[in-house]
């Protein structure tokens, strides 16, 4: 499998990340409300397999002090985790657009 086709996956799985940890900072409020997470290697994995769905697992239990609400959203960890996923994210863009480069440079048979 060639770098762009990975990175492509990679790119996909932490789009829905992202979306993941905007939908538990919207809630953090909500009642009842179960963090979600998305485990990055095992979804990877299963777009590498060629199986398109991501699994979303429910966090049952807080960390740290629970909520009397029984809401598992941690706004910290949260926005840390959404930090982290874009810092990742802009990483993977950043490989796709040096692949590009040099595939440029290549054509281009090293003429600017």
């Amino acid at each position: 499998m060639d770098v762009l086709s990975y990175v492509e996956k990679a790119l996909n799985v932490r789009a829905f990340n992202h979306k993941v940890l905007a939908g538990n900072i919207a809630h953090v409020e909500t009642p009842n409300y179960k963090e979600k997470e998305v485990d990055f290697k095992q979804a990877l994995e299963r777009q590498m397999a060629g199986l398109n769905n991501i699994e979303i697992q429910e966090k049952t239990e807080s960390d740290g002090v629970g909520s009397v609400d029984g809401n598992t959203v941690n706004m910290e960890v949260q926005m840390v985790k959404m930090n982290e996923n874009s810092m990742m994210y802009n990483a993977l863009i950043q490989i796709i657009s040096k692949k590009f480069s040099m595939m440029r440079y290549m054509i281009s048979e090293g003429r600017r």
